[in-house]
């Protein structure tokens, strides 16, 4: 499922988005209302991390409120300028100051730790595309924070802004791979486990020969397989992932490094 951001009518989306500290529904006179944008975005977060991002809706968002989708309008026009407001302001978690003591290396291994990890608690956020940009405060601010770090390599603009695509690519896909690896047991209602014995099985005995027909694929199964520990209590393939996220950063990493060398 995709979601694309910006859906909603431009200018009330940044209005919303760059908001200040004080919403104006808090300056009126009179009682307190019950409901606020704040209090709306920070229900619907908190729908999405429950139930992903297909279970969002206005109505769903007003029931856990304890009022009916329509009265959420007055605050959010739209589900478009929700998701717009979900995004950028569950962004606002990540860091923003990393120390540059220990160099650029050791920041943005931190930096690519902390967005991994973000993201794996807000699987949703996946689903909103990078094809357009919510534009919005936290969004800037994620940004500044990756460019500063980078700066410190003294690399060209037009290099920091490849690295800067490439890595934003490589965390959000492979974040994206956990998060699957997480949702496809209650998806499909098979765990891992089963799904690896009854496939691996009929595979074997459907397909003989599969180490003289694909040699090179045996070598890598064979030479991995003894470095492989379960201690961890985690799925297969989360822990590849994990494996594939640390080994992909690290060649991220010299790569980088041998750019600014070069």
């Amino acid at each position: 499922m995709v979601v694309f951001a910006g859906q909603g009518d431009a200018r009330r989306s940044m209005a919303l988005l760059w908001r200040s500290a004080g919403p104006a529904e808090e300056s009126r006179p009179g009682p307190k209302p019950g409901l606020s944008v704040d209090l709306i975005v920070d229900t619907a977060i908190a729908l999405a991390d429950a139930e992903g991002m297909a279970a969002l809706s206005m109505r769903a968002v007003g029931e856990r409120l304890g009022r009916s989708g329509m009265a959420l309008y007055t605050y959010v026009p739209s589900k478009g300028e929700l998701v717009d407001l979900m995004y950028d302001r569950v962004l606002g978690e990540l860091p923003t100051g990393y120390g540059h003591e220990e160099g650029w290396r050791a920041a943005l291994t931190v930096w690519a730790r902390d967005t991994w990890e973000f993201y794996l608690r807000h699987p949703w956020v996946l689903q909103v595309s990078q094809a357009r940009p919510v534009l919005g405060p936290n969004e800037y601010l994620s940004l500044e924070t990756l460019v500063r770090i980078l700066r410190e390599t003294g690399l060209d603009a037009p290099r920091i802004r490849g690295v800067v695509g490439t890595l934003f690519h490589f965390l959000r896909g492979s974040a994206g791979t956990v998060s699957e690896v997480r949702q496809a047991p209650a998806a499909t209602g098979v765990s891992d486990e089963e799904w690896w014995l009854a496939r691996s099985a009929t595979l074997l005995e459907i397909a003989p020969g599969l180490t003289e027909r694909f040699p090179a694929v045996a070598w890598l199964e064979g030479a991995t397989a003894a470095t492989s520990s379960h201690d961890d209590g985690l799925p297969y393939l989360e822990r590849e992932a994990r494996k594939s996220f640390e080994t992909g950063l690290a060649v991220l990493l010299d790569g980088i490094e041998a750019t600014v060398a070069g």
